[in-house]
């Protein structure tokens, strides 16, 4: 156990899915793993594990921004002997060209964030996600004939901002989140592996934007992406 995860380390997956909130864990565990247990309840940051295609599969929430992403990416990390984290989210749009639940898979985060500098003093502002994740994702992309964009993404601690976001679109940013920076930071300093793929909920040239319970329950594209890129993943380990 750790001060945020009760489970047993025999109940944590070596490959992870995160969702943000907890809910959407659930609903995954619900609707897409066979045999799920919860493994986790601590603070309401709900944790199943169960069967997907015969293959084990932790789905954990992470809650909002790089500071609970950093609590709960670095204790799998470290202390579960988790190897390969995968988040699933929602990111709003800089480009007019993203619609609503376009999917995007993370190459580079650009962060103005000082997680890096307080968890180990680094200076980084743009972080990679795991090359050899992205290539299983864009290869079961093709599979399930989803078109995938692929680029990078802003990643701010600020949900409510006034600033300007002109430097997030000079480093070719197609939107704005909260959690990647910090899941690829502790990736990077624990030799492990990360990726990131992104549903469109909303815009900043666009008036459109999903509902709430769109956010939590109509993003299956994703859901099923990442569930069927963990199975490939599971062949190469």
């Amino acid at each position: 156990m750790t001060p945020h995860i009760e489970a047993k380390i025999e109940d944590i997956a070596k490959i992870v899915i995160m969702p943000g909130d907890p809910l959407r864990a659930k609903y995954i565990a619900e609707n897409f793993l066979e045999n799920y247990k919860l493994v986790n309840s601590i603070r309401g940051m709900f944790a199943y594990t169960g069967s997907y295609k015969g293959n084990k599969i932790t789905v954990m929430a992470h809650g909002m921004g790089n500071p609970s992403m950093g609590i709960y990416s670095y204790e799998l990390f470290k202390f579960y002997n988790v190897e390969n984290i995968i988040r699933i989210g929602t990111i709003g749009a800089y480009s007019e060209k993203l619609n609503l639940t376009d999917l995007i898979l993370v190459d580079k985060t650009y962060s103005e964030t000082s997680y890096g500098k307080q968890q180990n003093n680094s200076e980084e502002k743009i972080l990679s996600s795991s090359s050899s994740i992205n290539k299983v994702i864009i290869d079961t992309a093709k599979e399930l004939n989803y078109e995938l964009n692929f680029g990078n993404v802003h990643c701010t601690d600020a949900f409510y901002s006034d600033l300007d976001y002109s430097l997030a679109l000079n480093n070719n940013c197609l939107g704005v989140e909260m959690e990647s920076f910090a899941l690829f930071h502790n990736a990077k300093i624990l030799n492990k592996n990360a990726s990131c793929i992104l549903s469109v909920s909303d815009s900043f040239v666009k008036t459109d934007a999903l509902t709430p319970s769109e956010r939590q329950i109509s993003l299956n594209k994703m859901i099923l992406l990442s569930l069927e890129s963990a199975v490939e993943i599971y062949k190469k380990m």
